[in-house]
C-alpha cells in the first residue's frame, strides 16, 4: 500500500471512530423528580401504584430511570423548598399530588414538565387554562366529579339514622372544596338535610371547629377534599371519635386509620395513570396539549370497627355496595 493511500485510510477511520463510540454509549436514563407533601409511609400504596404503571411502561428505578424523591413530611411550609430543589437538579419531568404542592412547582419552574397525579380543580387554582387544552408545562389528573358530594350524602343518611343535620369541614383558602361545597348544598336540599359549614383556617382550629358542632348538635359529618385536612387527618380522626360523630371522608386512608367511610375516586388508580402521561411527556409530547384527565375509578370503603364503636348497624344493602370492607 502507498504511503499516501495508508494515511487517507488511517484518517478515515479515526474520523469514523469518534461517530461509532457515540454510538456504543448507553443511552442516558430519564430523570424523574417526584415531590408528594406526606410522608414515604403515608404514600407507599400510591407510589406502589405509579412504580407499577412505569414499570409496565418500561420504566424501572435505578435499571431504566432514575427518580428523584423529594417528600414534604406533611409540612407545607417546606414544599416550595423541595420543589426549587427539583428543579435545581434540571429533572425531565416531575410528579406530584395536590394542589399546594402542584402550585410551588409551577411557581419554580415554566418549563420542566409537571404531572399532577391527583389535584383537585386545576382551573380554578390557576394550574391550567383549561381541562382539554392545559397550555404551559402542567397537566394531569383531576379528581373532580359532579356525583361525588350527592353519593357522599346519600351514603351518610343511609347509615346514620334519622340524620337530619350534617356538618362539612372545609379549608376556605382551597378552591377544590368551594366546588364540593356547592355541589354538597344542592345534594343537601334534594335530600331535605341541613348543613353546618365549619371552614378550618389558622383562626379556627380543628378542635375549636368540633367544639362548634357538638353547639350545634350535628348529627354527622363531611370532611371536603384539601391536602392540609389530609395532613391532619390524625386530630380529626380522634376529635371525631371522641366526639361520637359519624363521618364521610374523600379519601380511603382515613378509614384504613379508624374513620368510618369514604367514597372518593381512587387515588392509586389516577397515580398508576399518571406514569402514562410520564410515559407521553417523555418521548416528546407536549404537557400544555394532554387534557386533564378526570377519574374513571372511585371507591367507597366503609370500617365496620368505626361503626359498632358508633353504635350504628351498617345496613347490608350499604355492606353490599361497598368496594371494600374492614372489619
Amino acid at each position: 500500500m502507498k504511503r499516501r493511500d495508508f494515511i487517507k485510510l488511517l484518517g478515515g477511520a479515526a474520523a469514523a471512530w469518534p461517530l461509532a463510540a457515540r454510538a456504543q454509549q448507553p443511552r442516558r436514563m430519564p430523570r424523574i423528580g417526584v415531590l408528594l407533601p406526606g410522608t414515604a409511609t403515608s404514600f407507599a400504596p400510591r407510589v406502589q401504584a405509579f412504580l407499577e404503571g412505569l414499570r409496565d411502561l418500561g420504566y424501572v428505578e435505578g435499571r431504566t430511570a432514575v427518580i428523584e424523591w423529594r417528600w414534604g413530611e406533611d409540612r407545607v411550609d417546606r414544599v416550595p423548598e423541595l420543589a426549587a430543589e427539583l428543579v435545581r437538579l434540571d429533572v425531565d419531568v416531575i410528579v406530584t399530588g395536590g394542589t399546594p404542592a402542584a402550585k410551588a412547582l409551577k411557581s419554580a419552574t415554566r418549563t420542566i414538565p409537571i404531572v399532577i397525579a391527583v389535584v383537585g380543580d386545576p382551573v380554578a387554582a390557576g394550574l391550567v387554562e383549561s381541562l382539554a387544552r392545559p397550555g404551559g408545562n402542567v397537566t394531569g389528573f383531576s379528581i373532580v366529579a359532579t356525583e361525588l358530594s350527592g353519593k357522599r350524602l346519600e351514603l351518610l343518611k343511609e347509615i346514620v339514622p334519622g340524620l337530619s343535620s350534617v356538618a362539612v369541614m372545609l379549608n376556605p383558602a382551597n378552591p377544590q372544596p368551594q366546588i364540593e361545597l356547592n355541589e354538597t348544598q344542592l345534594a343537601a336540599r334534594r335530600l331535605d338535610l341541613r348543613l353546618h359549614s365549619f371552614p378550618i383556617s389558622p383562626d379556627t382550629s380543628i378542635e375549636r371547629a368540633f367544639e362548634k358542632m357538638k353547639a350545634a348538635s350535628v348529627q354527622g359529618l363531611i370532611v371536603l377534599t384539601d391536602a392540609v385536612l389530609y395532613n391532619y387527618r390524625s386530630r380529626i380522626l380522634a376529635l371525631a371519635a371522641g366526639n361520637r360523630l359519624p363521618a364521610m371522608y374523600f379519601f380511603r386512608q382515613f378509614v384504613e386509620e379508624g374513620g368510618l367511610m369514604s367514597y372518593a375516586p381512587s387515588d392509586r388508580d389516577l397515580f398508576r395513570r399518571a406514569a402514562s402521561y410520564v410515559d407521553k411527556v417523555l418521548k416528546g409530547s407536549n404537557p400544555g396539549d394532554l387534557p386533564v384527565q378526570q377519574p374513571t375509578k372511585f371507591e367507597f370503603v366503609i370500617n365496620l370497627r368505626a361503626a359498632k364503636a358508633l353504635a350504628l348497624d351498617v345496613p347490608t344493602t350499604i355492606l353490599a355496595r361497598a368496594d371494600e370492607v374492614i372489619e
